[in-house]
């Protein structure tokens, strides 16, 4: 009998039923099924037919916009009589085309296994049956992470018995940004009205401490099965809290905790997981551990400097103090696409190779080439006059200020900010990480100069962790972080804006989620839980005070304890402050989140609200032109990735022109006007 069990993936049982029903599809039975990299191509392909220009949108982010459709089961035309802005009229375009080529091609995308499933059964009534009685009793596991297509695939399958058992845990959904739906599991019992519920509610591996600190988090979910965790292990100790100063603090207080437990209590390395919300916060904390001599492991992740984005970043640093740098060159000239082919690039190479110039010398001389098609002679002067722009200003202005500068004109963080993907901005996050070690850098350094960060940053780089051994310290998201169970846990970055995310601040789908993930971290823990936060942090290169996150409130005060004897400041009465109260002031009125929640202004924490009384007073009265709009101090001002602000100061001429920026969502920034993209709404 166990023979006569279909057991696998979503995508693996249902592309096994089509291809034995393709021909009802228009399929033939060898249809291809193309992962992300073929689907790629083919949008690519797609692109150059239509004229969509990769420095309009990139395939990456037209495969996201696809992607997300199809898994909200949106066809094309719907997608297109829809489309509003440029980027979802160009997708929709490339859409239409993208599902053509698929059909000449006899193949199938990833999402279109779910889809193409989903159209059999709802258009074949005999071939729903035929599997209705194949599948007389069907059981899915994780449903919590499942999404609206496969939801609707598994309700037509069970249609005609209704024979139907699910596994899954609401409160450890996390997944709602790859499309995960919780109400598929909220309201199962709806679908199925003689389901039985069975509770799994006793846990084995965690302290009742440890529970109690889940529950009392977890509980503040509005959408929720309601369940109470409870174990049968020991009290164990209480949670410990970490308040440090700045992010740099904090990995030095977690790595000092960690010898200490190993001093004390003899656990090994690999006992120990750090987790954060997101993958930049590894940087400060990889930082920490190679001074310290302890090994590590970054599981579902790669080390900071390894990763594409900060790669590229350091290329584009290097190459502006060192235009000799070809690997560099190499590395950036297409980062984002600026329409210089493959073919194009051998015969600018072999022009380098065959006169002694670098890389870039031959780029700048790009005109000289007759072999070299003239879009690309332009393309070659666009980036190499871009890059000279900049070397032009190296020494001339603050480095941070600088850095920020040539990142945005670089095209690299408009690229990332418009695939919109949970991978784009975690990538995003990563540049902003190394802005933010540039800042600290200038802060401690008395001459500080980009050169000299670079060499720091060579020789951090140069210490990756070369011990095979197994006995590693974990580092990892908290999404990463599911199923796994440790020992001792630290959660690291318990900020408002950073966990919930800023994003979620008013959105209570996102704060749902937010608190799952938090839940998720806790009953990682199995003796132990330490949580930590800073009150500063570099974001894009401005220190910025946080406050810690509304989540620690929600715990127990009894179950935690302060840092080695510090006092225990009482989470409760933590001020949380909404970017609409940013906006109005610091007079403004506060609002209440809940009845054991006040916010205050930042006065009320002893933290600094921005000034600026420190601008100069001849530019109240300044004004330029920006698009034709009138800009000015006190202008409302729109920026791609701040939002909304106001404008504070004008300082600077020409090229050199700067803003000072109050945003709501992110304090006082500078921006140089070329590059910044304001938008003057008001």
């Amino acid at each position: 009998m166990a023979k006569k069990v279909w057991a696998g993936t979503f995508h693996a049982i249902f592309a096994r039923i089509l291809r034995a029903e393709a021909e009802k599809l228009g399929y033939t039975s060898a249809f291809s099924i193309y992962d992300t990299d073929d689907s790629l191509s083919v949008i690519r392909a797609s692109m150059n037919s239509l004229g969509v220009s990769q420095q309009q949108i990139t395939a990456q982010t037209i495969r996201g916009k696809i992607s997300q459709a199809k898994n909200q089961m949106i066809g094309w035309q719907a997608y297109s009589a829809e489309a509003g802005n440029l980027s979802e009229r160009l997708a929709a375009k490339v859409y239409q085309d993208y599902e053509q080529r698929l059909r000449a091609n006899n193949a199938m995308d990833f999402d279109d296994i779910l889809l193409s499933m989903i159209h059999l059964l709802q258009l074949f009534p005999d071939i729903r049956e035929k599997y209705n009685e194949r599948f007389r009793y069907v059981m899915v596991d994780e449903y919590q992470d499942t999404n609206r297509a496969q939801y609707l695939a598994i309700k037509l399958l069970t249609e005609k018995h209704k024979n139907i058992c699910v596994v899954g845990d609401d409160a450890q959904s996390i997944y709602r940004w790859r499309g995960a739906d919780i109400r598929n599991i909220l309201e199962f019992q709806n679908d199925y009205p003689n389901v039985k519920t069975i509770r799994l509610e006793q846990n084995y591996r965690s302290t009742k401490t440890i529970l109690d600190a889940a529950n009392s988090v977890i509980k503040n979910n509005r959408k929720q099965l309601q369940k109470t965790i409870w174990t049968q292990n020991d009290t164990g100790e209480k949670i410990t809290v970490m308040p440090a100063e700045t992010e740099r603090d904090e990995a030095d207080y977690i790595i000092s905790s960690i010898h200490s437990e190993i001093d004390k209590n003899f656990y090994e390395k690999k006992d120990f997981a750090v987790l954060y919300r997101t993958n930049a916060q590894s940087q400060p904390l990889e930082e920490s551990l190679r001074r310290a001599g302890l090994s590590y492991v970054i599981i579902g992740g790669m080390s900071f400097y390894k990763r594409k984005e900060v790669k590229d970043t350091m290329a584009y640093l290097r190459l502006l103090i060192n235009t000799l740098d070809n690997e560099s060159t190499q590395r950036i000239l297409n980062v984002p696409a600026r329409g210089i082919g493959d073919t194009s690039l051998k015969k600018i190479e072999e022009f380098a190779t065959a006169n002694g110039f670098s890389l870039y010398e031959a780029l700048k001389k790009a005109d000289d080439i007759e072999t070299v098609q003239s879009r690309t002679k332009k393309a070659a002067e666009g980036f190499t006059t871009f890059i000279e722009r900049f070397r032009e200003l190296v020494g001339g202005m603050p480095i941070t200020e600088l850095v920020t500068s040539y990142l945005e004109a670089s095209g690299m963080l408009r690229q990332y900010r418009e695939e919109g993907t949970e991978e784009a901005e975690d990538r995003l996050r990563n540049i902003e990480q190394i802005i933010a070690n540039i800042a600290e850098y200038a802060e401690e350094e008395e001459e500080p100069t980009l050169e000299g960060f670079l060499q720091q940053s060579s020789l951090m780089t140069d210490a990756d962790d070369k011990d095979t051994s197994q006995d590693k310290i974990t580092l990892m998201t908290l999404h990463a972080a599911k199923g796994l169970e440790f020992p001792i846990v630290y959660i690291a970055g318990m900020e408002q804006g950073l966990f919930p995310l800023g994003k979620a601040m008013n959105d209570p789908e996102e704060e749902e989620e937010e608190r799952r993930l938090l839940y998720v971290g806790i009953t990682r823990a199995e003796k132990k839980l330490y949580l930590s936060y800073a009150s500063r942090r570099y974001k894009f290169g401005q220190l910025e005070y946080s406050l810690p996150s509304r989540f620690m409130g929600e715990i127990q005060e009894d179950l935690l304890e302060a840092r080695g004897g510090m006092a225990l400041r009482s989470y409760k009465k933590v001020s949380f402050t909404t970017a609409e109260n940013l906006s109005q002031g610091a007079n403004s009125t506060p609002k209440t989140f809940s009845s054991n929640r006040t916010i205050q202004n930042r006065q009320n924490e002893n933290k600094p609200a921005p000034v600026f009384d420190d601008i100069p007073r001849e530019e109240y009265h300044s004004q330029i032109p920006v698009e034709n709009k009138p800009f000015r101090v006190g202008a409302r001002v729109k920026h791609p990735t701040f939002g909304i602000g106001t404008v504070r100061g004008l300082s600077g001429n020409g090229k050199d022109r700067q803003a000072t920026v109050s945003f709501s969502s992110v304090g006082v920034k500078k921006l140089l006007l070329e590059y910044a993209k304001l938008e003057v709404i008001e």
